[in-house]
């Protein structure tokens, strides 16, 4: 059985970002780089799945830049076979991500897709869904648990009312929450290893897919800064204040 785990180079979750001097954009010059959480839970789940033996072959993919490759190479290192680059320096979006996610699951034929249900630099959650529909395949996103057995996979899906479980055939696309696994360290001498697996580079007219973006951003600014609170001495000071200061009741 074939597993595909799509990942996404984002800026690392402990860095706080800044945005450039014209609104155009965060500013990642200099900035730490790292595998997304979410997709880091994904690679987790599929080594699982290939240590117990349901899985056979991982194999990672990206859609980015060329820096990318770094990210594919920690996949490997934590578990994945091999991986794939489809290199562009345009601005990925979900979109563009889900139709060239499309053309490498119709080469490569996996039995599930694994990947995470958002990316924390656009939070969109919206590639795993639109690739379900691109593929014609059933989908369980927000996964908390999966288990794969005769030929479907059952997912545990956090919703708002508390849990569901849905049953899939194969194959299938499941999306990650962040309670379904922790994602385990790379070692070093996987980490040196995975310098040896193979890694294919794709440009996107290979796949025949355009990854022009749909969505134009026109300002990037930071929120404003909140001020500080004030004590007040009693209820009545409290509800004067909400009522002729703040103005909410």
């Amino acid at each position: 059985m074939k597993v595909l785990v799509p990942i996404k180079r984002v800026v690392d979750y402990n860095v706080k970002v800044r945005v450039k001097a014209d609104n155009s954009g965060v500013d990642l010059a200099n900035v730490k780089m790292a595998m997304n959480p979410f997709c880091e839970i994904a690679v987790e789940e599929a080594v699982r799945l290939k240590e117990k033996g349901v899985v056979t072959e991982i194999v990672a993919v990206s859609i980015g830049p060329k820096a990318a490759q770094e990210q594919l190479r920690t996949a490997m290192a934590l578990g994945a076979d091999r991986s794939i680059l489809v290199e562009t320096d345009e601005e990925v979006q979900p979109l563009g991500i889900a139709k060239a996610l499309k053309a490498i699951v119709d080469e490569e034929k996996p039995e599930l897709v694994i990947l995470g249900k958002q990316a924390i630099d656009g939070d969109n959650n919206q590639t795993g869904q639109m690739l379900a529909a691109l593929a014609g395949m059933p989908q369980g996103t927000f996964a908390s648990e999966v288990n794969v057995a005769d030929g479907k996979v059952k997912v545990t899906r956090e919703i708002d009312g508390g849990l569901q479980t849905v049953e899939l055939s194969l194959p299938a696309v499941v999306t990650t929450d962040l309670r379904l696994n922790e994602p385990r360290y790379a070692s070093l001498p996987n980490i040196m290893k995975a310098k040896k697996k193979p890694l294919d580079v794709k440009a996107p007219a290979d796949l025949g897919v355009d990854l022009t973006p749909r969505v134009t951003t026109e300002k990037v600014e930071m929120p404003p800064e909140r001020s500080a609170g004030v004590k007040v001495g009693s209820v009545d000071e409290l509800v004067d204040k909400l009522k002729n200061e703040a103005k909410v009741i």
